[in-house]
């Protein structure tokens, strides 16, 4: 027994792109179906294919999602790396003053 990869553009086996901006939408045009005898068999052969695709589809968008939260905990951990490094400079900045103040003074 032989195991297919599937062919059907913008599936995961198969995606047009890994960009997922610029993937191919998740529903093919009637066009891409087989000729059938009546629209009612094309259209059901459609939705037969949407509901094999729809776990890919949310596949796609949960990575998505996770990327971005990735990101928005990436930048929030560079915010607070760049204001503790901000304080760690301006308590700096008050040594060297206090130090100058303290020679002058003498």
């Amino acid at each position: 027994m032989t195991i297919r990869k599937s062919t059907t553009p913008g599936t995961l086996d198969n995606p047009l792109t890994h960009d997922p901006m610029n993937q191919a939408p998740m529903t093919p045009t009637l066009s891409e179906l087989p000729a059938r005898e009546s629209d009612a068999m094309a259209s059901r052969q459609n939705r037969n294919l949407e509901m094999q695709l729809m776990p890919e589809a949310l596949a796609r968008a949960h990575m998505q999602q996770r990327l971005r939260e990735a990101e928005h905990e990436r930048r929030s951990m560079h915010l607070l790396a760049a204001r503790r490094l901000q304080r760690r400079a301006e308590r700096a900045s008050l040594r060297a003053r206090r130090a100058l103040a303290m020679a002058v003074m003498q």
